[in-house]
């Protein structure tokens, strides 16, 4: 890393850091800190049953943290860009994560390891329980649990082996049956780091004009699937990945993310094929996990989400952004000035019918039309 390195005595250092730099790593030489007093995290909202990326205040032992970046190894100042009384109005300590985040992760594996009641589990910072239950139902509604007796389907066994969030488990173990293994595999380790992208500010226009030709109508998922293509097809050369913005490092993550899932594909006896041109097969498969996270566009352009009374918009740097088609999935909720879905994708709604009929017939929706129903 560039911020670890030592620099020579007349050249200034100017770093900037996520909250990774509060604890995880020690950064020489630093002597003023400037605290914006926001962090961005995810954020789980039960009544919605979505986790949202949202920018929200520290706490006061993050701000302490922080101000104990400067002057670690020589006389330091922090700047905090808050007053002190609103230093004192933050919440005292950062709310665990699992009392923030969607625990369908969490019910799975502790049920794949022999727990049968995990409402009565001890946990060291117990979540609520409509947390756990709206994790149950989730899971229930995937396919992982029963839903006579709450016990672990077989399916659900097979998606605990997988160091993934359930809905892209499920949707990597439902690849077989579209033929298009090989091809979510990609799409699953690609979306499984921050960003490929590198933008330096000062040439979001020209690294736009140059990515174009990689966007598809079908949505980011398959403009993802593109650049990797594209990626491998040069075998990953350095010069064509700062051309076209890419961040090698993180491709070289992505790779290796894919082998580890790759292999465990391989232990499951999971076809490995790819749907080649036919990337509708992709886009089918992708609703068989994340049939909850559909929208349908309304009249003023914004989406509804089928599954939960809010409505938010497609992300500005989605493919899709301009084209607005009439339902889509996303992977992902980020709330800024407003909500935005990302990693957006196409969908057909008597996909969503045939994958999850009973789910979307509670939701009065048929044949891809929505009836609203009284609350």
């Amino acid at each position: 890393m560039n911020a670890l390195r030592p620099i020579q005595d007349d050249v200034r250092k100017i770093v900037l850091a996520t909250n990774i730099a509060e604890t995880s790593i020690t950064i020489p030489g630093v002597k003023y800190v400037i605290d914006t007093g926001f962090v961005k995290a995810k954020e789980y909202n039960p009544n919605t049953g979505l986790d949202v990326l949202k920018v929200q205040p520290v706490s006061m032992a993050q701000a302490r943290q922080r101000l104990g970046r400067a002057g670690r190894q020589c006389p330091g100042q922090c700047y905090r860009l808050y007053t002190e009384e609103q230093f004192y109005s933050l919440q005292s300590t950062t709310t665990p994560e699992i009392q923030r985040c969607n625990l369908s992760s969490v019910v799975l594996q502790l049920m794949a390891l022999g727990v049968k009641d995990v409402t009565s589990f001890d946990f060291m910072d117990a979540p609520l329980a409509q947390a756990i239950q709206n994790a149950v139902d989730q899971l229930t509604l995937l396919g992982a649990l029963d839903q006579e007796n709450g016990k672990l389907t077989q399916l659900g066994r097979n998606m605990a082996r997988f160091p993934l969030e359930p809905r892209f488990s499920k949707t990597l173990l439902m690849s077989r049956d579209f033929d298009c293994s090989e091809d979510m595999l990609t799409i699953i380790a690609l979306l499984s780091v921050d960003t490929i992208f590198y933008t330096p500010p000062n040439r979001r226009d020209t690294c736009n004009a140059v990515l174009q030709k990689y966007r598809s109508a079908e949505g980011d998922h398959i403009t993802l699937l593109n650049i990797y293509r594209a990626f491998k097809s040069v075998r990953g050369n350095k010069s064509w990945c700062e051309s076209n913005f890419i961040n090698g490092k993180a491709m070289k993550t992505v790779l290796d993310i894919r082998i580890q899932l790759r292999e465990l594909c391989t232990k499951l006896e999971i076809p490995l094929q790819s749907c080649g041109k036919d990337t509708s097969k992709i886009r089918h498969c992708l609703t068989t996990g994340f049939f909850v996270n559909a929208a349908e566009l309304q009249l003023d352009g914004t989406y509804k989400c089928l599954g939960q009374k809010m409505t938010a918009s497609i992300h500005p740097s989605s493919s899709l952004f301009k084209a607005k088609p009439a339902y889509v999935v996303f992977t992902e909720l980020v709330h800024t000035s407003k909500c935005y879905m990302r990693h957006v994708a196409v969908v057909d709604p008597e996909w969503l019918v045939s994958t999850a009929s009973a789910y979307f017939r509670k939701l009065n929706f048929h044949s891809g039309q929505f009836h609203s129903v009284a609350s």
